[in-house]
């Protein structure tokens, strides 16, 4: 069996951080999105993996490198245009030929992994097998209508939705799903959509089941989905202090912190993973806040945000929180005079002030 991952879309949602960054590659509890599908993979015994890129290939190729480092191995596949899910899956036909295969989207994130599922689908042997999530927002997503246990219908965010099930962002396929993709025509949004793939399948009498996904599932495109994927992974985390840490400072519960970093008459309460060669000097860090290798919260609290490598909060004079920050930006205070706020932002920043 199989793997392919889908990792070209624009993540045009999580701009202006992913102007120069995959979406894929934001991390969650200090880990790019990414890995953790090519991690899941591997621990259902996946060990050949495709990944589908886009403009941002160049990128994922150099975090992700052969896959040797998981005990995998990487193909990469080039989707010459985000055309749609079912095009990103036909762009891989040749790779995957005939063999049973794992489809991943890049920035979801389930709770389990995915090993007891895949071994569900090499045993039962259906045609395809989808998973579902219950959801509060199912018109964002691709939805099911079921009657008991049987699939009957599948549309594409639909404005009036007629069950709360989402397609969550894996699914699994044998050889019958070319036939399918080879039929589609583009939706009202000009894409060549999974669900029509799979609507396919069912109208035509292929065995397509669906699992009820029980745990947690994030759809990380937007930036609350981001925080609340961090949030959930750090409660699972162990307690690590490896950096330097003077006696005026103190770090409660679930707290890691890596080497080089210095801890200085600052108070950190866990759940919090700070990377190696970070300054945190006269600060707070509150719960569910991930700040990566090299960054720097001096005179400021920081609480549920994510701070990517080298950025700098300072002397700020109060609380940043639900906060993406991405590489090398600054956030400081200001008492030159005239007072006044002044900004360099990119297209699609979001700033809110007090």
């Amino acid at each position: 069996m199989k793997g392919l991952i889908l990792s070209g879309g624009r993540g045009t949602r999580l701009r202006p951080i992913t102007y120069t960054s995959a979406k894929q590659l934001v991390p969650v509890a200090n880990k790019p999105i990414l890995f953790f599908g090519i991690e899941w993979m591997r621990e259902a015994g996946i060990t050949d993996i495709g990944i589908i890129v886009g403009d941002t290939h160049a990128e994922i190729k150099k975090a992700c490198g052969d896959g040797s480092r998981w005990g995998v191995k990487i193909t990469y596949i080039h989707q010459t245009e985000p055309l749609g899910l079912a095009h990103a899956v036909g762009t891989a036909q040749e790779y995957l030929q005939d063999s049973p295969f794992v489809v991943y989207l890049g920035d979801n994130l389930v709770k389990d992994g995915i090993s007891t599922l895949v071994k569900e689908f090499e045993n039962d042997r259906p045609n395809a097998q989808i998973l579902l999530a219950h959801v509060k927002n199912p018109q964002e997503f691709g939805v099911a209508e079921l009657e008991g246990d049987r699939i009957v219908r599948l549309v594409e965010k639909p404005k009036e939705p007629k069950s709360d099930l989402a397609l969550v962002g894996v699914y699994m396929f044998d050889s019958t799903v070319w036939e399918a993709i080879a039929s589609l025509k583009p939706s009202a949004r000009g894409e060549y959509e999974i669900t029509d793939a799979i609507q396919y399948l069912v109208t035509t009498g292929y065995n397509v089941r669906s699992h009820i996904v029980q745990g947690w599932w994030k759809d990380t495109g937007r930036l609350e989905d981001l925080l609340e994927a961090n949030r959930l992974l750090l409660e699972t985390q162990e307690r690590s202090l490896n950096g330097e840490m003077d006696d005026a400072s103190n770090a409660q519960g679930r707290v890691q912190i890596g080497k080089g970093t210095k801890v200085v008459r600052s108070q950190i309460r866990g759940p919090v993973v700070i990377g190696e060669n970070c300054l945190i000097e006269d600060a707070y860090i509150g719960p569910f806040t991930s700040i990566q290798d090299g960054a720097q919260v001096v005179g400021s609290e920081v609480e549920h945000s994510i701070l990517l490598e080298n950025s700098k909060v300072l002397h700020i004079g109060g609380r940043m929180e639900d906060s993406l920050l991405g590489k090398d930006v600054e956030v400081r205070r200001d008492d030159r005079k005239p007072r006044a706020y002044r900004f360099m932002l990119g297209d699609n920043s979001q700033v809110n002030v007090i």
